[in-house]
């Protein structure tokens, strides 16, 4: 498609053919569709804090904004929002929405207005796991909004991510094992790392993102009831017509939204949480986790993400674009933290080429690994990186980006170089119990079942966050600088035996399980400055 006259190509849009996918043909071109439009922050970008900025204090002597003072600071524009809303009648595009705070504009449309306003050419693509309506190559704007406009999405609805959860195998003939498997509530595990316990969340928020699935109270009141916990108070959040679906099947995405709010249920039982329902799409994983960051009625203080994907299949707009929802959310005291993957070093690559999972590798993020724990009565017992790849039951995921750079807090970790020989951000940063063979007791469509995956990893730090935030009397926020700082021998329990096929665990930070797994009294200490 030839460029028309005054037009630019959107930085970061060029976007590859569906990976197994058939084209059959054009999207009709009368189909209504709602598409994401991201605008700069409206401050100049000098003055926006860096990651080395953000974690210099401890936490007592830090200022975060508030969510109103952020929207004022670095919402968009009026200017910008302007310039959006004539693009848009001048296509033919209806404005659903405006949002300053999270600089997201929602436009409506057919799909041959949305075809014309950003040179498209949308298509409808046929895979094993269903039809979509996808587009290639770059999109193009008109020149005066080159500045502008820093990413759109909704064209493309291919599904971007897939949940860090197993579950536990029971055939009989997998593999022999070496020990016989254990399961552990989420109360033990917590026990086991030295969690406060004169602590329960109160006064926090806990947001989990969802990208499908849903949970029923009860699930919860059954899980809840068999610890002898009062259920924590659980909202929905539709975002893009998202919603809290469950469909019955244990093995499906009901398996990751109860595990995450009963993992960190579990460990914060006075804390909310805030589950943000949304499609599977680089627009909805993008929505959910902007409105989540900017949510001035619920303001969690914690988001836990257990949703990714190999950081190659996504496009440079919308790493990007998650990347900076996660860095806004640092500059108002929001830890993010994010599962590592489950598919080993490869992260599922069909050449087993070493790459890591994003959104863990944004360097504004708590990246979460996993291990195979081992508790003898209330202790840990022995702790290994969690690998179980011969039995098909998934290991932790970690390496090295490719695509962003080593952060300033990881200057002193050794981090080796990318496969491509790029210094980049070493993940993850911290682990936790996640093998399936130690997994977690949990309810799930009604029945009793044992999940791992370091989709459980983030929701245990979570709720470990909203115990140390209510200690402290405020939030951890970005935290990974302190992480780092600490002394980790007395923070952390140092994870030396096992690898996740490329790499190796050994002494200090290392790929597989980063820091460690937490000593959580003495993260706590560390963390008061004690």
């Amino acid at each position: 498609m030839a460029m028309r006259s005054g037009r630019v190509e959107l930085k970061g849009s060029t976007r590859a053919a569906l990976p197994g996918g058939q084209d059959v043909g054009p999207t009709d071109p009368n189909q209504q569709i709602e598409v994401s439009v991201l605008l700069r922050r409206g401050s100049n970008p000098r003055e926006f804090p860096t990651a080395a900025q953000l974690g210099a204090d401890l936490p007592r002597k830090r200022k975060y904004l508030s969510r109103e003072e952020f929207a004022r600071l670095h919402g968009a524009s009026t200017a910008d929002l302007q310039k959006v809303r004539a693009f848009a009648a001048e296509y033919d595009l209806k404005v659903v929405s405006e949002d300053a705070a999270s600089r997201t504009v929602k436009l409506s449309g057919t799909v041959q207005a949305f075809n014309e306003a950003f040179g498209a050419n949308l298509r409808r693509y046929q895979h094993s796991s269903g039809t979509y309506r996808c587009r290639t190559g770059s999109l193009t704007i008109p020149a005066d909004l080159e500045a502008v406009v820093e990413g759109v999405f909704g064209l493309d609805n291919r599904p971007q991510a897939k949940a860090h959860f197993r579950l536990r195998k029971n055939a009989p003939n997998v593999r022999p094992r070496a020990a016989a498997a254990v399961s552990y509530s989420p109360l033990q595990v917590a026990k086991a790392y030295g969690f406060p316990t004169g602590a329960t969340g109160s006064g926090q928020c806990i947001a989990v993102i969802e990208l499908g699935g849903g949970y029923s109270e009860s699930d919860l009141d059954s899980f809840f009831g068999n610890l002898g916990i009062s259920t924590p108070k659980v909202t929905a959040v539709a975002v893009d017509g998202g919603k809290n679906s469950p469909t019955g099947q244990a093995g499906g995405a009901d398996g990751e939204v109860e595990l995450d709010i009963e993992v960190a249920g579990a460990i914060a039982p006075a804390a909310q949480i805030a589950a943000y329902f949304a499609p599977n799409t680089d627009q909805g994983f993008i929505d959910a986790v902007t409105t989540a960051v900017h949510d001035a009625k619920l303001e969690p203080s914690i988001i836990s993400i257990s949703w990714g994907g190999p950081e190659s299949s996504w496009t440079e707009q919308s790493r990007d674009a998650l990347n900076s929802a996660c860095q806004d959310a640092s500059t108002m005291g929001v830890t993010v933290l994010v599962a590592a993957g489950d598919d080993g070093s490869s992260d599922g690559s069909t050449d087993g080429t070493p790459t890591v999972d994003f959104p863990a590798a944004s360097p504004f993020v708590v990246a979460c690994g996993g291990t195979k724990l081992a508790i003898s009565g209330s202790a840990i017992g022995s702790e290994q990186v969690w690998n179980e790849l011969s039995a098909n039951e998934g290991a932790t995921g970690g390496g090295v980006s490719e695509v962003f750079a080593l952060p300033t807090y990881q200057s002193s970790a050794k981090v080796p170089k990318a496969p491509n020989g790029f210094v980049g951000r070493g993940v993850p940063d911290v682990a936790g119990n996640a093998d399936p063979e130690s997994g977690y007791n949990v309810v799930v469509d009604g029945q009793q079942t044992v999940i791992g995956g370091t989709s459980a990893v983030a929701p245990l730090w979570a709720g470990l966050l909203a115990l140390i935030n209510q200690s402290l009397g405020t939030n951890v926020g970005f935290v990974n600088a302190q992480l780092y700082a600490a002394q980790a021998e007395a923070t952390f329990h140092d994870i030396t035996s096992g690898n996740n096929g490329t790499y190796s665990a050994g002494k200090g930070w290392d790929a597989c399980t980063g820091l460690g797994t937490p000593d959580g009294n003495a993260l706590l200490a560390a963390l008061k400055g004690e």
